[in-house]
C-alpha cells in the first residue's frame, strides 16, 4: 500500500529544489508536531532525510536532544523504503533499530539522515545508515521494518 495524498504531502518542495516534502498533513501528530518541516530527495541508492532544528529540539547542554536524533532515523526508515525501495511504505512497523551516537547535533544547521536499503524481503526491510551534518557524523544506525502486506478479501 503506497502513501495516501489525502493524509501525506510528498510533493516537490517549492523551497529547496530537487527535494519533496515528507509531512503528514495532520501536523498534530508526532512528524508535524514534534520534528516540524521535513524534506527529502534520492541520492543514487541512498535517501537523505532533512530535519531543520529549532530551540525546542535542543537539550540543557544546547545541542540536538537524542530523542530528535532517534526521532529524525525512525521516520526516515520509512521514507528510504518509499523513495528507494518498493515504493511500499504503508502499514509497517521499525522492530529492531540500532544507534550509535557519535557527537553532538548543532541546532544551528540542518540534521541529515542518510539511508540505504541493505536489504528488502516481502515482509522485511533492512536499512542502515548516518545522521550527518555536513561532514559532521551525528550518529550512525542501522534497523529493520516489518512491512504489513494487505490481507486478501480485506
Amino acid at each position: 500500500m503506497a502513501l495516501k495524498d489525502d493524509v501525506f504531502d510528498h510533493l516537490p518542495d517549492p523551497d529547496n529544489p530537487g527535494w519533496h516534502r515528507w509531512n503528514l498533513k495532520d501536523e498534530t501528530l508526532f512528524n508535524g508536531a514534534v520534528m516540524g518541516k521535513l524534506i527529502t530527495r534520492r541520492e543514487g541508492d541512498k535517501c537523505r532525510l532533512r530535519m531543520f532544528p529549532e530551540r525546542r529540539h535542543e537539550n540543557l547542554q544546547g545541542i540536538i536532544h537524542g530523542a530528535v536524533s532517534l526521532g529524525l532515523i525512525d521516520i526516515s526508515m520509512f521514507t528510504t523504503m518509499h523513495v528507494v525501495g518498493s515504493g511500499n511504505a504503508g502499514p509497517s512497523v521499525t522492530l529492531e533499530l540500532s544507534t550509535q551516537f557519535i557527537g553532538g547535533g548543532d541546532p544551528s544547521r540542518p540534521l541529515d539522515a542518510v539511508t540505504q536499503i541493505i536489504r528488502e524481503t516481502g515482509k522485511l526491510v533492512f536499512v542502515r545508515g548516518e545522521v550527518l551534518q555536513d561532514d559532521d557524523t551525528v550518529a550512525a544506525f542501522s534497523g529493520i521494518i516489518r512491512k504489513f502486506v494487505p490481507r486478501k478479501g480485506a
